[in-house]
């Protein structure tokens, strides 16, 4: 039973080493998405805040309010998706794929 817990208390200590490189990595890094066939880029950092959007020019001239919006919607979400996704996935590195409740948010 020590040596488990010895373990855990390795492991924890390396995690908080670790989480301000981790988490300045996800910020650093960018996740863009698409709508509408290309007509709308969204990109957002890793904290999911966006950070661009590109609207093809020739959508405003043909599309109605409603659906830009609906593309845009689209884009920022997918975008945001991948960013989620990707701190997912550096979370699992940095707990070794342990499931660490209450360290979700740690990373945003």
């Amino acid at each position: 039973m020590f040596s488990d817990l010895g373990k855990m208390m390795k492991l924890a200590g390396e995690m908080k080493r670790r989480l301000p490189e981790v988490q300045a990595r996800l910020a650093a890094s960018e996740y863009t998405a698409v709508a509408g066939g290309g007509v709308v880029t969204a990109t957002v950092n890793g904290k999911m805040h966006l950070v661009a959007v590109r609207i093809d020019p020739a959508v405003l001239a043909e599309a109605d309010a409603a659906m830009l919006e609906d593309l845009l919607k689209a884009a920022i979400s997918a975008a945001q998706g991948k960013a989620a996704a990707a701190a997912a996935e550096a979370m699992r590195e940095l707990t070794g794929g342990l499931p660490m409740p209450g360290l979700e948010g740690m990373l945003g």
